[in-house]
């Protein structure tokens, strides 16, 4: 009966080009950390494997059969393929990249970062393209399933297999017209509570936290119309008297190219007269992709987009 064929593992690749190197035993054992009766039974399979005695005894030293010199540069490159294969992943060159990235953030979000992304994708990564997708799926499954890369935004589902990381921390302020009512006299509970506002919400709801503020001082604001987008309830604040809530970074931190847009659009940003909880934007991914170079790259791009003053400068 044939005896099945041997099975070549890495470790007989590995001790192959100690040897051939090496033309010891003694040597190639050292090398490796091993004994040299183990590298000598590790020879002796290789023989048999190979069919070749490899390594003959001349004198006080041993040299390679003519199979052996020619497997000896073979056996080099497997090994270093193999260093490079098993070995622990390290970062990327960004210019080499050739990838689309998709992002789920909501309008606001992705209107404030998307200049600065695309701005380090073509001074870093030309070969990057970055889709964004409004918050239009559930971002847990989203990101195990492989539909969306990064979510950005308030990380508000709890998914123990997700990895978020807290990007900054803003607060809500107001936003109206210039020239509002509201930027006349000192601003209280009661004037805020008596304007018309616009809420914003994705299910269409009408109360918030500024609503549960309020009813604690039996006060209760009228809200004239819920939009799902951050960008069209500025837009109509600037447009109208509707007061809007807008988040900002607070009065002795930087400001961030994600509070920048109420002022594009010509609005002035008024302290609430209430205590409201603050918003913590950050971004979640799947840990499959932890240790992904270009991955790596993307999130840190995210993170110098967020905290640069102008969207400008990394």
């Amino acid at each position: 009966m044939n005896s099945p064929d041997p099975v070549i593992d890495a470790n007989l690749a590995v001790a192959l080009d100690a040897l051939l190197t090496e033309q010891s035993v003694t040597r190639a054992a050292e090398r490796l950390h091993t004994s040299p009766a183990a590298m000598s039974r590790t020879l002796a399979r290789l023989r048999r494997i190979l069919q070749d005695p490899l390594l003959v005894r001349a004198g006080q030293a041993m040299v390679p059969t003519p199979r052996a010199q020619a497997l000896r540069d073979e056996a080099a490159t497997v090994v270093r393929s193999l260093g490079a294969l098993l070995s622990p992943g390290t970062g990327v060159d960004p210019g080499s990249l050739r990838s689309t990235f998709t992002l789920q953030a909501a309008d606001l979000v992705g209107a404030a970062l998307a200049p600065g992304l695309l701005r380090l994708a073509r001074q870093e990564a030309p070969g990057v393209s970055l889709r964004f997708r409004a918050e239009d799926l559930e971002a847990g499954p989203a990101l195990r399933e492989g539909r969306i890369d990064l979510e950005i935004g308030s990380i508000d589902h709890v998914d123990p297999e997700t990895q978020v990381e807290e990007l900054v921390t803003l607060r809500m302020v107001l936003a109206v017209r210039p020239g509002h009512p509201l930027t006349g006299d000192a601003l209280t509970p009661e004037r805020l509570a008596a304007a018309e506002h616009v809420a914003v919400s994705r299910r269409g709801r009408f109360t918030g936290p500024l609503d549960t503020a309020l009813a604690e001082r039996n006060l209760r604001r009228r809200v004239a119309v819920v939009l799902p987008s951050h960008l069209a309830a500025m837009t109509l604040a600037a447009r109208s008297d509707i007061v809007c809530l807008v988040p900002a970074t607070a009065p002795d931190a930087a400001p961030s190219p994600l509070t920048e847009t109420a002022t594009a659009l010509g609005l002035q940003l008024l302290d609430v007269p209430l205590p409201l909880p603050p918003l913590t934007i950050g971004m979640a991914w799947h840990p499959r992709h932890a240790a992904d170079g270009s991955h790596r790259w993307l999130r840190d791009a995210v993170r110098r987009t967020v905290r640069t003053t102008d969207g400008t400068n990394a």
